[in-house]
């Protein structure tokens, strides 16, 4: 199972010290994939993850798709939006968009929100 972090307003020390785990465990072999994505703030998530493409990712997850238009075909809708929608989570890393067609990138995507804006990545330093 191939399973994401998306942190929301996510705090510096956690992630430092997510990284230096995944170091330390990669130096002893015990290499476990795994992926994170950050976004800056509630309102950058409901930007990039909206309900059209939560059920874009959903039926992508079950079946692939060859291209955008057949995609656009299969989901009954408009080829332009569905182009955004594929785009706005691809660059986010939810997304995998290759020669090959359109694939979720991800079994499933758990959410993690960070309460204190100090501790934010993208907040302003000190």
């Amino acid at each position: 199972m191939n399973d994401t972090d998306l942190h929301v307003n996510y705090d510096r020390t956690a992630s430092k010290a997510c990284v230096l785990d995944a170091i330390r465990r990669a130096e002893v072999g015990a290499i476990a994939p795994e992926s994170h994505v950050t976004v800056e703030s509630w309102d950058g998530l409901s930007r990039t993850l909206t309900g059209k493409r939560l059920e874009l990712l959903r039926h992508v997850r079950s079946r692939p798709a060859a291209t955008v238009a057949e995609l656009a075909r299969a989901l009954g809708r408009d080829y332009k939006r569905v182009h955004q929608d594929v785009k706005i989570p691809a660059m986010a890393g939810l997304l995998d968009q290759t020669r090959d067609g359109v694939r979720a990138a991800h079994d499933e995507i758990r959410t993690v929100i960070g309460l204190a804006p100090e501790d934010s990545p993208f907040a302003p330093a000190p």
